[in-house]
């Protein structure tokens, strides 16, 4: 019987204890999610090179064995105001504290240690494949007239591949999102509003897999933020990004999404450097494509994402 692509659930849950399967599922652990895709078997080969009588392949050995998941999630709001939003679990794996502020807020907030991490079962009709320990990184896109994403890639330790029956799963905790404009999204770069066609955030973990003798685990060894704005140009007397590349000036981001609370997420970093500008076009007007770099002002503060 043919398996269908479409029908996947994909479950994630916190780990208690780094790589022990804290057994998620589809009532409370499911997640609501587009573009899935899975390495269900990665790592590195060893050839035998073997010194025979006969030529041939003489066959490999897999080592290292890994899993890998990608997939995007809508970015919104958790349905009230200091609720934690059904994709937290992948935020903190990737790298995020979370901090309640009850009735108000949930906010996000890189640290540098003390990395958590979830398991993962990917149930693709029928076949269920279990990732442990796993831990990665994230980019944000917000494009004007399309839903904001988030971008999740996880890395885990392979687990166990079995049939099982796909869990019925709850996806009522996903708030329906709202399309990137002018009614719902707002941007401030560098001190003023700005017009914007596009701007993403990636963080940029560096995701490890780790196989040691005594130890196997996948780890968060690096982070450097980066991220692009395409902005409507304007003249250099309103602001001019040219001399602020130039001068290696830091300011603050702040952009906004939704306009209720319980679907709002804010994005704030305080100190974002402008890279080298160019120029291009979209419907014959001129914008400029502004790298930026997210840097820390006083640690493990260059990005903070509130989910209100």
């Amino acid at each position: 019987m043919p398996r269908i692509i479409r029908k996947l659930a994909l479950l994630a849950k916190m780990e208690a204890t780094y790589s022990t399967d804290p057994t998620p599922t589809g009532v409370a652990n499911a997640m609501q999610m587009t573009d899935v895709s899975i390495d269900p078997l990665t790592g590195s080969e060893e050839a035998r090179g073997l010194l025979l009588p006969h030529l041939g392949h003489q066959g490999i050995v897999l080592t290292g064995d890994y899993v890998r998941i990608s997939g995007m999630v809508e970015i919104a709001g958790a349905g009230a105001a200091g609720d934690v939003p059904a994709y937290g679990p992948l935020l903190r794996a990737c790298g995020f504290s979370e901090t309640i502020t009850a009735a108000t807020k949930v906010d996000y907030d890189p640290v540098s240690d003390a990395f958590e991490s979830v398991t993962c079962y990917y149930n693709l009709d029928g076949v269920n494949h279990i990732m442990l320990g796993a831990r990665g990184s994230v980019e944000l896109d917000f494009t004007s007239k399309q839903i904001p994403k988030f971008k999740f890639t996880l890395t885990g330790l392979l687990g166990t591949i079995a049939d099982t029956a796909l869990p019925a799963a709850d996806l009522s905790s996903f708030v329906t999102p709202l399309p990137v404009s002018k009614a719902a999204t707002t941007l401030s770069l560098h001190g003023a509003a700005r017009i914007a066609e596009t701007i993403s955030i990636n963080v940029n973990n560096s995701v490890e897999p780790r196989h040691l003798i005594g130890s196997e685990s996948v780890e968060i060894t690096d982070r450097e933020t980066t991220g692009q704005a395409t902005l409507e140009a304007s003249t250099l007397a309103d602001v001019d990004w040219f001399g602020i590349a130039i001068a290696r000036t830091r300011a603050a981001l702040a952009l906004n999404h939704g306009t209720v609370a319980g679907n709002i997420v804010a994005i704030d970093a305080p100190a974002v450097e402008i890279g080298r500008p160019t120029e291009g076009q979209t419907q014959k007007i001129l914008n400029y494509q502004l790298p930026l770099m997210f840097v820390p002002a006083t640690g493990n503060d260059e990005l903070t994402i509130s989910v209100k």
